[in-house]
């Protein structure tokens, strides 16, 4: 049964279509991911469906009756003044209301335990409440709660949450409503692997319908069946999940590229023969006619020929890390270090060594304690972390936050040794184009913080790289990039992630944060999971 359709979709924010010609169809069951470059119209196709934006032309259909769950990347701040728990009841109002009747009854029995009439009415309304699933409301909360990681927030006011624990608390809402169809937009954004893996898991058990937009490729193979690649404002099919699009699309991009120059060809030696006989045509006169016709004739077949699009060859970042003296073995060590916020106490007794070449991820939940760690790294703030001889650190934050009020051409001018037409063409590859330079760099978006930040860490050709969440904000072919560069990157790597297909690329050993303590695991993060005790 199709769920979606949509068909020629057209729509645009200005001078281009964003969407030109989409058509995308939805199945019962299926499990969809939609992928793309940023700006690509991704997250427009959500909310086309959802009916938050309209198109200019086409058509859309919805199964009728269907039910949409909904989480957007940024939920607005529809629960003004809510408590947590109340949000996720909500859903519930006439099942609630009904529980009330029967407690009212219940009341009633106690009173007049033999009125029969009481009885019936109770048992009535009891058969109504057991259909709806009345006594599985609480479980289901509780375990969606414990599951998303907002069990400490249920008697919370939804507006003095962080925008990370208001999103798990919508998503949780969207989950307990259990809808026909799924629309998920980044829904692995400030969750920690835990809460991940827990909701891999409910995705794979959920009966209805998914379609999601991520930039998380491990969750992608978890949970989709099919990818939808979105390039030139249209859809292209695979019936994969991501891992294996990757091997098809490079097959269809070489089959395309292939049939478009064959085609070039084509076009080239027709065009020539028009010529030839035209050429023909002007020699013979006044008896040229038949050459003229000839030429007419393959003009024709020329103008009805479907002329193919050269097929996209992305252009990737050109990142490149390299050293200028490489370290001794040992790079970092901390001895006995206890991790301290005030009272707090995060880790306790750290015994930590880093050798030169080592690439370490460190993972555990929100909250224990990671980057705090590699901030007090950076900072060298304790006589127990002792940094190794020429260890030059390159450092990357969670939270990049540029405190001067300067242009991205000001700031990396600060880093760059090289003539201002060298800059700028440099910043160029890394999209900072034409007047995009004299943007302020406390105007950036996420993406285009940490492009500015890779940009700056190149120049420095440090031999010891920390990064806190890299791939936070930067589409796949970005991660990709980055991966490649890092794995071929002759030096030392600490690196905290919660994006395991990244971990798994680049990790050779783990660093798992649980209960205030740090165990070490010499591989991926497969391994990790292998082995985990």
């Amino acid at each position: 049964m199709i769920e979606i359709s949509l068909n020629n979709i057209k729509k645009s924010f200005g001078f281009k279509n964003v969407l030109d010609g989409l058509n995308i169809e939805v199945k019962t069951g299926d499990r969809i991911s939609i992928i793309g470059e940023n700006g690509c119209g991704k997250t427009t196709i959500l909310n086309i469906i959802n009916s938050i934006e309209g198109i200019d032309s086409g058509t859309i259909a919805i199964r009728k009756g269907a039910k949409i769950g909904y989480l957007n990347q940024q939920p607005e701040n529809i629960y003004n003044n809510k408590i947590v728990k109340e949000i996720l009841y909500d859903s519930f109002k006439d099942v609630l209301d009904i529980e009330k009747q029967l407690k009212k009854y219940e009341e009633k029995m106690s009173k007049e335990s033999e009125n029969i009439s009481i009885i019936n009415k109770y048992v009535d309304i009891q058969e109504k409440f057991i259909n709806l699933g009345g006594y599985e409301i609480n479980t289901m909360i509780d375990k969606v709660s414990f599951g998303m990681n907002i069990n400490y927030l249920l008697d919370k006011n939804y507006d003095t949450l962080s925008g990370g624990e208001q999103k798990r608390v919508v998503l949780a809402s969207i989950i307990v409503k259990n809808p026909d169809i799924l629309l998920l937009d980044e829904p692995t954004n400030h969750l920690d692997i835990n809460t991940i893996e827990w909701l891999e898991e409910y995705l794979n058990k959920y009966n209805g319908t998914i379609v999601v937009v991520s930039h998380d490729r491990y969750f992608l193979d978890k949970v989709t069946n099919k990818t939808i690649l979105i390039e030139n404002g249209k859809a292209i099919a695979f019936h994969c999940n991501y891992s294996k699009y990757l091997i098809e699309n490079e097959e269809r991009i070489e089959r395309e590229f292939k049939e478009y120059k064959d085609q070039q060809k084509l076009i080239a030696a027709l065009k020539k023969k028009i010529k030839q006989l035209e050429e023909f045509g002007r020699l013979a006169y006044p008896g040229g006619e038949p050459f003229y016709k000839r030429a007419e004739n393959i003009r024709k077949r020329l103008d009805r020929l479907e002329k193919k699009d050269r097929p996209i060859i992305k252009k990737e970042l050109p990142i490149n890390f390299e050293i200028e003296k490489r370290t001794g073995k040992d790079v970092l060590t901390v001895n006995n270090y206890n991790l301290n916020i005030e009272n707090n106490e995060l880790i306790n007794n750290i015994n930590l060594k880093i050798n030169y070449k080592d690439k370490i991820c460190i993972i555990g939940n929100n909250g224990c304690g990671k980057s705090t760690l590699l901030k007090r790294i950076v900072e060298n703030s304790s006589d127990n972390i002792k940094i190794g001889s020429n260890v030059k650190i390159g450092y990357i934050p969670q939270q990049i936050n540029f405190n001067e009020e300067i242009s991205i051409l000001d700031y990396a001018r600060k880093y760059y040794n090289g003539e201002e037409s060298h800059l700028r063409s440099a910043l160029c590859k890394f999209q900072f184009y034409g007047e995009n330079v004299f943007k302020k760099v406390t105007k950036l978006s996420g993406g285009e913080k940490v492009r500015l930040m890779l940009f700056t860490l190149i120049q420095d050709n440090c031999n010891f790289i920390i990064l806190d969440e890299p791939t936070n904000h930067i589409d796949i072919s970005t991660k990709e990039t980055l991966e490649d560069a890092l794995i071929n990157y002759e030096g030392t790597i600490l690196f905290v992630s919660h994006d395991r297909y990244f971990i798994n690329k680049l990790a050779n050993k783990v660093l798992y944060i649980f209960d205030k303590k740090i165990t070490e695991y010499c591989g991926n993060y497969d391994y990790f999971i292998e082995h985990k005790k």
